[in-house]
C-alpha cells in the first residue's frame, strides 16, 4: 500500500533532501489534504517538533480530523500522544523518545503503550550506516534497526522504518534492508526512505510492507492512484 507523507515545516507542507536541505515548500496545506483524502492511510510529520524547534500543532490537529492519518513528531509524552489521538489521528508514530542513553526506553514505551493502547502505537526506527538514528537523524546510536525492532515489539503494533541513506535523493530504497527489519518482527511494518517506483512499491506489497512515499509524489515523479482505485 502506497501511504502518502505531509511533512510539515514552519507552517507549510515540505520535502528535505536527507532531512536538511529544502526541496519543495508548499503553503498550501489544504490542497494536499484533499489530494489525499481518498487514501485509507496517511502520514503526517511535524518537523518542527520533531527538531524541538516548536510544533504545527494546530494544523496537525485540523489535519488529523479531516484524514485518516498517524502523525508523528515530538511524540515525547503520553499528554502529547493523548492530544494528538483525540484531534482525530488513529495513531501517533513515536520515533527518539523511545530511545535513552543508547538503547531503547522500555519504560517509557510502556508507558505510552499502556496509556493509548499498542494498538495506536507506531515505533519508528530509522537507520543511518546500519545504526539507529535519532534526533533528526543527527545521533547515531550502538545498535541495528533489527536490535531495536525486536525490543520494542511488545509496545507498538506497527514499526515506521526508514532508510535514510536514500532519504530524498530519488534513486530507489534498500529493499533487503526493509526486509531484514520485516523478518525480525510479527508487528506491521511501514517502510521509508528512497522509495520512487510502483516497481519498488508492489514488491514490498509482497512481503506485507507498506511504503510511505514522499518525493516521488511530491514531484510527480510517482502517479498517484485515483479516488476509487486501491492505493
Amino acid at each position: 500500500m502506497l501511504i502518502p507523507a505531509i511533512d510539515l515545516k514552519d507552517g507549510a507542507v515540505v520535502q528535505l533532501v536527507q532531512g536538511e536541505r529544502l526541496a519543495i515548500r508548499d503553503d498550501d496545506i489544504n490542497k494536499w489534504v484533499t489530494r489525499f483524502a481518498h487514501f485509507p492511510k496517511v502520514q503526517v510529520i511535524d518537523l518542527d517538533a520533531a527538531m524541538g524547534r516548536g510544533d504545527n500543532l494546530a494544523i496537525v490537529r485540523r489535519i488529523a480530523g479531516s484524514l485518516t492519518c498517524r502523525v508523528g513528531g515530538g511524540i515525547r509524552t503520553v499528554e502529547r500522544a493523548r492530544d494528538i489521538l483525540g484531534a482525530g489521528a488513529t495513531a501517533v508514530i513515536a520515533g527518539s523518545s523511545l530511545f535513552k542513553n543508547g538503547v531503547p526506553d522500555l519504560e517509557f514505551a510502556k508507558a505510552l503503550a499502556d496509556a493509548v493502547g499498542p494498538d495506536r502505537v507506531i515505533a519508528a526506527v530509522d537507520s543511518r550506516g546500519g545504526r539507529v538514528v535519532i534526533h533528526g537523524w543527527k545521533t547515531v546510536l550502538p545498535l541495528t534497526a533489527v536490535e531495536a525492532v525486536k525490543a520494542l515489539e511488545p509496545y507498538c503494533s506497527e514499526f515506521l522504518y526508514t532508510h535514510v541513506d536514500n532519504e530524498g535523493l530519488m534513486k530507489g530504497t534498500d529493499i533487503n534492508a526493509i526486509l531484514a527489519v520485516r523478518q525480525a518482527t510479527s508487528r506491521r511494518v511501514t517502510a521509508a526512505g528512497g522509495i520512487t517506483t510502483q516497481e519498488e512499491i508492489d514488491t514490498l506489497h509482497a512481503h506485507q510492507v507498506d511504503s510511505v512515499v514522499g518525493m516521488a509524489v511530491y514531484t510527480g515523479t510517482l502517479k498517484l492512484p485515483e479516488a476509487g482505485s486501491p492505493a
